[in-house]
């Protein structure tokens, strides 16, 4: 993985349109997921409260600023809308504690980021290198790519809906196979934005069957949501054509008023507390995946205590604004692999982008007209370089060794597998779970001894070593 823009990279050196084009590539990379947890959250609640897309990108956009704050610019990540807390979102939600419940429950989960980050500044952070070694990192970053193909593949094959659909399928590997091509025999500019002319192409052709299936009334053609355009552009002239209020979270929870007693206030935070404690591992993992990325360890500099923090603040400033918890994209560092583009100003402009779409009614409109099958060939791409740099991560791992054979077999099984863990109203993901389950087998084989440890570093050090030594042929 050939890195074209390193993380020092200005828009000046970039060129101003290569900026502008990579920051909202990022965009479209991240859009789906994102946006889908507000509207999860707000179905599966029975409407008990309706929470706002445009607000969660806000959230998205001002929690990722945060996090750049606090990381310097050192880091190319991205803070976008948790799957992980999902579960408790919509529990708190059902419980009735509305949106005062949502902000308070994150302000939870960020105080366990900021207790963990404390800790580490104080006692450092070779202990969390110990724990996350590359056979369980490299495991864990492939299960999160495979574990998310369900999902794409679902949107390639159903738009979103329910019903199998051949035209959908067709828009989704048109999609797919423009990004692949434009990533590797496209010119240098296409390499650099192969998501925008993917999704582009998809897009137009969604438009054309759709076109066609409202010729010829065939249901089965109209893969593009026309009433998204019409239910907008449809009503009397307004200013809201144009531009339009987020329904941001800490107005409504304004709104609705303060009525949270101390009971309400403790099954808040047993609801959200125990998820920061298993998402703070997939924070590591994302970070030691782009360290392997982008040829830098993330985890020395900017260093742990300065990422937590800035993941965990950034995700209150986010739900304060959007009402989702916030965590490191996948989607984001795929973009990264896959255009070579590791530039933090490109996600600075991403961020920003995310706010002002926000406010931009015809941008908002488009961008949520995009079919699901479109998003499900893009995300083809993206989740599968995400399982292949974990796959890369585990290049020097010895897999005939039974320890490292088990430590891995125990993540993927028991996370392709859907294994979670419930305790009344707060549920473990299967990620989550099997990150744990790695960790337990090693410790229970010895991998946590001081001589396994010390080969541990070493093979995290050899990786990123080599990463830099083949980037540096590559550009030869």
């Amino acid at each position: 993985m050939e890195i074209r823009y390193g993380i020092d990279a200005t828009p000046k050196q970039m060129g101003w349109s290569k900026f502008i084009a990579t920051s909202f590539q990022q965009i479209l990379a991240i859009i789906a997921a994102t946006i889908l947890v507000p509207l999860v959250v707000t179905q599966q609640s029975n409407n008990m409260i309706v929470m706002s897309p445009a607000a969660a990108l806000i959230g998205a956009g001002l929690g990722t600023l945060v996090y750049q704050l606090f990381v310097r610019r050192r880091s190319p990540v991205f803070l976008g809308s948790s799957f992980a807390f999902l579960g408790a979102m919509i529990a708190a939600a059902q419980a009735g504690y509305g949106f005062w419940g949502l902000i308070i429950g994150v302000a939870f989960a960020a105080l366990v980021y900021v207790v963990i980050a404390v800790v580490i500044h104080f006692v450092g952070s070779k202990w969390v290198n110990r724990i996350m070694q590359p056979a369980i990192i490299g495991a864990t970053v492939a299960l999160i790519g495979l574990s998310l193909s369900g999902t794409a593949t679902d949107w390639a094959m159903h738009n979103g809906g329910s019903d199998y659909n051949l035209i959908s399928i067709v828009c989704a590997l048109v999609t797919f196979i423009v990004i692949v091509l434009s990533a590797t025999k496209g010119n240098k500019t296409m390499k650099l934005i192969p998501f925008i002319i993917g999704i582009g192409a998809g897009y137009l052709l969604a438009g054309i069957f759709t076109a066609f299936g409202h010729i010829f009334h065939v249901d089965y053609l109209k893969v593009l949501d026309i009433s998204i355009f019409t239910n907008i552009y449809g009503a009397e002239f307004s200013y809201r054509w144009f531009v339009d209020l987020p329904q941001l979270t800490i107005v409504e929870a304004i709104k609705g008023g303060f009525n949270l007693n101390g009971a309400d206030i403790g099954s808040i935070a047993l609801m959200f507390a125990p998820i920061a404690l298993v998402v703070f591992a997939e924070h590591i993992a994302d970070h030691k995946n782009l360290s392997t990325i982008i040829k830098k360890d993330l985890i020395t500099d900017p260093g742990l205590t300065r990422t937590l923090l800035g993941d965990g603040i950034g995700s209150f400033v986010g739900a304060v604004f959007g009402g989702c918890a916030n965590t490191t994209y996948g989607e984001s560092i795929g973009c990264v692999a896959i255009t070579g583009n590791a530039s933090t100003w490109s996600i600075v402009g991403a961020s920003i982008g995310c706010v002002a779409i926000a406010f931009l009614t015809p941008l908002v409109t488009i961008i949520n007209a995009i079919p699901k099958s479109v998003m499900g060939g893009a995300c083809i791409a993206l989740y599968g370089f995400i399982a292949v740099s974990g796959l890369n991560m585990l290049r020097k791992v010895d897999l005939t060794e039974n320890r490292n054979l088990f430590v891995v077999s125990a993540i993927l099984v028991s996370g392709i597998g859907g294994l979670v863990l419930t305790f009344g109203k707060v549920q473990i993901t299967s990620i989550a779970v099997a990150l744990l389950l790695g960790i337990l087998t090693n410790w229970i084989l010895g991998g946590f001894s001081k001589a396994n440890c010390e080969k541990a570093e070493k093979q995290a050090s050899q990786l990123i070593a080599d990463e830099n030594t083949e980037g540096a042929d590559s550009q030869e």
